[in-house]
């Protein structure tokens, strides 16, 4: 009951006024804005500049646009292993690409960090993550960095979500695969330490495993940093702090938003806020392990995905706030946090649902939203007087 109270708080909560209350709601209401359009289905998004952008198109390619003269051009030298059968053997197959980072020292260091589903002849598709150097609108010098094998014949929750922490660490998020819960082996995929699937990791920019990991034992894959996850897309750091939140897809509801923590084990699929598609399967009792709750969970359905905090100065009420967008019902939702405690939640725009796939922010403060259809879109959100 608790966080169906929290539903309805004010969406003024938390604000900061620099003059009187009436004309500072007057120049914060929020406004949509297409700013690009033609995309063909937009996962993630990187600054280049304050115009200049590159976006991965989940059935698609590697774009780079400019949000002022609305060029776009495709990137070449994509890795080649890249699956090409999106949709085309399932409707439900959520393979593509999916992240694109640019390395934190860019100017000094140009590299461009992908995740994308990766496929092998007879074995089928898995989630890779690469890095490789732009120039003259073509990848060059690529690199592996993480592979999460097996590959296997489904084609659901690869994950996908990256983003670097404030220690410099890449930090990855790989999905568990299975769609049937009845499917999963005697240990559970998201609990098998010498699995890859299901789990964070965190990786130096060059892919080798930082010395102060987490140990999880001899026969645990490396690189691990936390487990128990089903299908977690969206990561992001919370400015000002190290503390890194990512959203996280459940199965019958059971949509959340977690805190990361070095060796947490989220509970998938022996604990979720949510029921478990497999009403026959019961998961094992895993005895002496310890679940870390979510900092958030939904009672509908919400399909979270790339989630942002807020950092500009065109909305100041929304200062530090998360965002998350939706993939269900098409919904955007704003919360306010204290700490490690989300305090309060609104949804915007209630009357202009749209799939969204990510929110992002511009070096300058601006906020993007991407959304999720074969005509995909790039949003600003801009304030308007009313």
């Amino acid at each position: 009951m608790r966080y169906l109270l929290l539903l309805f708080a004010l969406p003024i909560i938390g604000c900061k006024y620099t003059e009187n209350p009436q004309t500072a709601l007057k120049q914060v209401i929020p406004k949509k804005q297409i700013v690009l359009e033609g995309l063909n289905h937009p996962w993630s998004m990187a600054f280049l500049t304050n115009t200049t952008v590159l976006v991965t198109e989940k059935d698609g390619s590697l774009v780079k646009a400019n949000l002022a003269t609305k060029e776009k051009q495709i990137i070449k030298g994509f890795p080649a292993d890249l699956t090409d059968s999106i949709r085309a053997i399932h409707f439900g197959d959520n393979s593509g690409i999916f992240e694109v980072l640019l390395d934190p020292n860019f100017t000094d260091s140009p590299w461009v960090y992908l995740s994308y589903t990766a496929k092998k002849d007879g074995l089928g598709t898995t989630t890779k993550v690469v890095r490789a150097k732009i120039k003259n609108d073509s990848l060059y010098q690529h690199e592996t960095l993480l592979l999460a094998e097996p590959y296997t014949r489904e084609y659901f929750h690869y994950g996908g979500g990256m983003t670097f922490g404030a220690d410099g660490k890449l930090y990855i998020t790989i999905g568990e695969r299975l769609f049937w819960e009845r499917d999963e082996p005697e240990i559970p995929i998201s609990q098998d330490l010498r699995d890859k699937r299901g789990k964070i990791f965190r990786i130096n920019p060059n892919g080798s495993i930082p010395d102060d990991n987490p140990n999880f034992g001899p026969s645990a894959v490396p690189g691990i940093y936390a487990l128990g996850i089903r299908n977690a897309q969206g990561i992001t750091v919370q400015p000002g702090t190290s503390n890194i939140w990512f959203s996280e897809h459940g199965t019958i509801l059971g949509d959340e938003i977690n805190i990361l923590k070095a060796g947490a084990n989220y509970g998938w699929p022996n604990e979720t806020t949510g029921r478990l598609r497999s009403a026959d399967y019961t998961p094992p009792k895993l005895e002496g392990t310890q679940f870390t709750p979510p900092a958030w969970f939904w009672h509908q359905t919400v399909a979270p995905t790339g989630l942002c905090f807020y950092t500009g100065d065109e909305f100041l009420h929304w200062n530090n706030n998360l965002f998350v967008p939706g993939l269900s019902r098409g919904s955007l939702w704003r919360f306010t946090i204290d700490g490690d405690t989300i305090k309060s939640a609104e949804e915007l725009f209630l009357d202009e649902r749209v799939r969204l796939r990510k929110v992002v922010q511009s070096p300058d403060g601006k906020l993007f939203l991407l959304t999720d259809e074969d005509n995909g879109k790039i949003i600003q959100i801009i304030p308007q007087s009313k």
